[in-house]
């Protein structure tokens, strides 16, 4: 039988991955606005950031009244507890895709000082990683988890690829200072979003299996 929280965790799934689909679209975008140096398109992401938070505080005052009215335990206490978790790292992660956004306005049609390769590899590990952490919450999928945490190496693996690729520029070429600052703080919004996604992963594997993961 299905209960009232059950049929409210459905409707609060539902918005999850609405929010999700918000953050997944900014961070395809921020970095796609930086490859094409398209400032118009960076102010749409850091505009639509407003749209995200709105849901992150919409699916929290949800949980807090379903808390509050319907008295969950055990399991279900313990997903609404993950929600909230999750929705405030994914509210997180859209910030830095709107990070991103605004050093493309800043660095607006100056030009790339090399052709961008490793950063968007980057973005599309944490893309992928987003998708399946997501998947992974709403399976209470505990091995998935654990595997997806494994690609934020990929990931900070690449970061050290770029910083060191930008401090050989920087020191070659001082008049690139400037630029090469700003690449490695986009490069470190990525690298932050798949922390990110580690910490949903441990908290998809404490839902799980009610054990902790703080060793991710």
């Amino acid at each position: 039988m299905t209960t009232a929280i059950q049929e409210n965790l459905l409707k609060l799934h539902s918005k999850l991955n609405r929010m999700s689909e918000l953050v997944l679209e900014a961070v395809n975008e921020s970095v796609d606005s930086l490859l094409d140096k398209d400032v118009e398109k960076a102010k749409r992401i850091k505009k639509g950031d407003k749209q995200i938070n709105s849901i992150r505080w919409e699916i929290e005052e949800d949980c807090i009244n379903l808390i509050a009215t319907q008295q969950p335990v055990a399991s279900d206490l313990r997903e609404l507890i993950a929600l909230l978790y999750i929705i405030t790292e994914l509210e997180r992660i859209g910030d830095y895709a709107a990070g991103i956004a605004k050093l493309t306005i800043v660095m607006g049609d100056e030009p790339h000082i090399k052709p961008l390769i490793d950063i968007p590899r980057m973005r599309d590990i944490a893309v992928e990683m987003i998708e399946s952490s997501m998947e992974a919450y709403i399976d209470k999928d505990e091995r998935a988890a654990r595997a997806i945490h494994i690609q934020d190496d990929a990931i900070d693996d690449l970061y050290k690829q770029v910083n060191r690729e930008l401090i050989s520029f920087m020191i070659e070429n001082p008049s690139t200072i400037t630029r090469c600052t700003y690449l490695v703080w986009i490069a470190h919004n990525i690298e932050r979003m798949g922390d990110r996604v580690t910490n949903i992963c441990e908290r998809i594997i404490y839902l799980a299996t009610g054990e902790r993961a703080d060793d991710l």
